[in-house]
């Protein structure tokens, strides 16, 4: 019973150590002011080799596009859509259909009006991420940037 006991223990210690968490995609932030009352917002995606990271222009019924959600607030408004830079292109047989994505980084950049001091740009990213064998579940991650 113990030789038991032992086994489980040793089984579920190297089953925790082997399923670790990936994280392939690093996100970060920045403001610019361009002029008194219009700012560029920028936000990085770093993403590990062998990863992709799906552009926000994806047609229906393939991976989940990136996506970006913001808050209203008084002191900003969208000026456009967030812009991207042109993505790799191709036919992905697991989705059946071209596919455009990132490697390495990818900066999408956003401008805004300011209509106030003080300006945070608050809001969220959807993204997916896949690699030749594997697609991550989608993940929405929170932001928050100061424009100074």
């Amino acid at each position: 019973m113990k030789n038991l006991l032992l086994l489980a223990v040793g089984l579920f210690f190297s089953l925790s150590a082997s399923s670790q968490i990936l994280k392939p995609v690093k996100w970060a932030y920045s403001a610019k002011k361009i002029s008194k009352t219009e700012a560029v917002v920028a936000i990085r995606a770093t993403i590990e080799d062998g990863w992709h990271l799906y552009s926000q222009n994806m047609a229906d019924g393939g991976p989940i596009k990136t996506t970006f959600t913001f808050a209203p607030a008084k002191t900003y408004k969208l000026n456009g859509k967030t812009a991207e830079p042109k993505p790799v292109v191709k036919f992905e047989k697991t989705f059946d259909m071209n596919v455009s994505y990132f490697e390495k980084s990818v900066t999408f950049t956003q401008k805004i009006k300011l209509t106030g001091a003080n300006a945070v740009v608050k809001g969220t990213v959807e993204y997916m991420v896949c690699d030749d064998s594997q697609c991550l579940p989608p993940e929405t991650v929170d932001f928050s940037i100061a424009v100074k």
